[in-house]
């Protein structure tokens, strides 16, 4: 089977949507699934009381308030080519889960709100995804609407964004005069007509941009389109392979996904110009995907996607070898072994037994607390995969359960909620009540009613008077884990474990951190957790 992997790995596309809040997403996310024939008919993410929901969104409070407030994972067959998919939360108060799943991907599609144009968390998505030098395919949505003019839209994008668009098709009028796109590769025009079944394939089309007939049926929408066009030709740069591929250049289209308009082009474009699975880095050495082995990294783990069972799933990206059910795992942080039997496929919350996956597949190991956010797994060798982020949370809440009978549960849904990562859990090495850290004040919202309906425990978050906190390490050569030690019993008023158990100091104001900065110089203090976790975890061994 071996000599078939290379072949498996070039079929393979692993893509994320991002967005900012209401651009859109999630209804591309439908429709790319509808047009690929993974599913028959999308769900409707406006209509919360119907019986439909985006597939992707499958919490009850994603379908009570219409929004993503977990990422999702969906593979689906197009082209010969498999294509797996994950749709991240928009909201800013979900952007460490969004970080994380952006890990496990070879490329991003963006989406933009064609009246809002570049938005915060479209910027601060993007950043992450430079950082990674990941390849981003832009999709203009809402063309129907009164919206940005296109020249406005992509001169914005390339100054917010420091990045060279490049159009690959070309919108024909807006809002109520909108006729449909220019695909400037194909030369050819979709007209748009409202309502059509565009996933049968029953778009008009025409050849040619210059065709004699657009004028006097389009009227002056395409003669403002054709001047457009000739102006991008001379001014904007052609598509380079090179510059797209480091993330340095975005392929442009537009289109209307609640209309299905514009859809089949940007998942072609995908096929045709998405990575396959790169070569990914451990700290060890460089991991080859076609390499015969199987390793992979947990990057998400999600509780009771089957409140029914109790479950919990962590999401493996594969990243080299081949994956059969029922083989020896390795989980190298704790040296245990895993033999999955019930490994899953996903279709959001439908879930599919899996014989077999490749690198780029994301599949799904149901565990019980044996598996942590950032673990490798492997066949035998010792790797560690690098990249995971935890970042320090910005805001705390103190947690109690409001009945004292119910205290059990609490304990139990915090510990799975804080090894998923949805919210960030500290137990206080003097004192009993539990804290909670996040990034925005929606993750407690979440929190209180996952552990409502999840877990059946009614909680109260309360204020907390700290603000910041840092993970603490120290080096051997400075003393290692005795001088930490020494540095734990000298703050415990202010010192906490996390999920993990690192050790974090939590402090009201920054001078405060400063003061205890420069009284404690061999002591290292983490804003990222990710530089730190395997020092945590030599130091706890030790």
């Amino acid at each position: 089977m071996s000599a078939d992997i290379p072949t498996q790995v070039r079929r393979r596309r692993t893509f994320a949507i991002i967005s900012h809040p209401d651009a859109g997403k999630t209804t591309l996310t439908e429709k790319l699934l509808l047009f690929s024939g993974a599913i028959q008919i999308a769900g409707s993410v406006k209509a919360r009381k119907a019986s439909r929901h985006a597939t992707s969104d499958w919490m009850e409070i994603e379908k009570q308030r219409g929004i993503s407030v977990a990422s999702s994972v969906m593979q689906m067959e197009y082209r010969d080519c498999v294509i797996n998919l994950l749709d991240t939360p928009g909201h800013q108060d979900f952007s460490e889960d969004t970080y994380r799943v952006l890990t496990a991907v070879d490329a991003a599609l963006m989406v933009i709100d064609a009246a809002n144009g570049v938005e915060p968390q479209t910027r601060r998505l993007l950043q992450v995804c430079r950082a990674r030098n990941t390849p981003i395919l832009t999709f203009v949505n809402k063309m129907d609407r009164e919206v940005k003019e296109p020249l406005d839209l992509m001169d914005e994008i390339e100054r917010e964004l420091g990045m060279t668009v490049v159009p690959f098709t070309w919108p024909v009028g807006m809002g109520k005069v909108f006729h449909g796109v220019l695909d400037l590769r194909e030369e050819q025009m979709r007209v748009f007509s409202a309502g059509a079944d565009r996933a049968g394939g029953d778009d008009e089309i025409l050849a040619g941009l210059n065709n004699p007939a657009y004028a006097s049926r389009f009227g002056m929408q395409y003669e403002q389109a054709h001047g457009e066009i000739q102006l991008v030709r001379e001014a904007a740069p052609s598509f380079d392979e090179a510059e797209f591929l480091a993330g340095r250049q975005t392929p442009m289209f537009f289109g209307s996904a609640v209309n299905n308009f514009g859809v089949r082009e940007v998942l072609d474009a995908l096929v045709d110009l998405a990575p396959p699975p790169a070569v990914r880095p451990a700290i060890q050495r460089e991991v080859a995907p076609a390499e015969p082995k199987f390793t992979g990294v947990v990057f998400k783990i999600q509780a009771n996607m089957d409140p029914a069972h109790r479950d919990r799933i962590a999401f493996v990206r594969v990243a080299s070898g081949h994956f059969e059910r029922g083989m020896r795992l390795k989980v190298v942080r704790s040296g245990k072994e895993l033999r999955p039997n019930t490994v899953v496929s996903f279709l959001s919350q439908r879930r599919e037994l899996l014989d077999e996956a490749f690198a780029g597949d994301i599949i799904g190991i149901p565990n019980h607390g044996v598996l942590q956010l950032g673990d490798t797994l492997t066949e035998g060798e010792s790797l560690q995969f690098t990249g995971l982020p935890f970042f320090a949370p910005e805001m705390f809440r103190m947690v109690e359960v409001a009945d004292p009978l119910k205290t059990k549960q609490l304990k139990a849904g915090l510990q799975q909620l804080g090894e998923e990562g949805a919210i960030q859990v500290f137990r206080p090495i003097a004192g009993s009540v539990l804290m909670l850290g996040a990034v925005g004040q929606l993750q407690f919202e979440v929190v209180a009613h996952r552990l409502e309906h999840e877990y059946g425990c009614k909680a109260r978050i309360s204020p907390c008077r700290f603000s910041i906190a840092r993970w603490v390490t120290c080096d051997e050569a400075d003393g290692g884990a005795k001088e930490l030690q020494r540095f734990i019993d000298g703050n415990s008023h202010r010192m906490a474990h996390d999920a993990v158990n690192a050790p974090t100091l939590l402090v009201e104001y920054a001078p405060e951190l400063r003061a205890i900065e420069n009284n404690w110089p061999k002591i290292k203090f983490h804003a990222l957790r990710e530089h730190a976790g395997l020092v945590f975890q030599k130091q706890l061994d030790g």
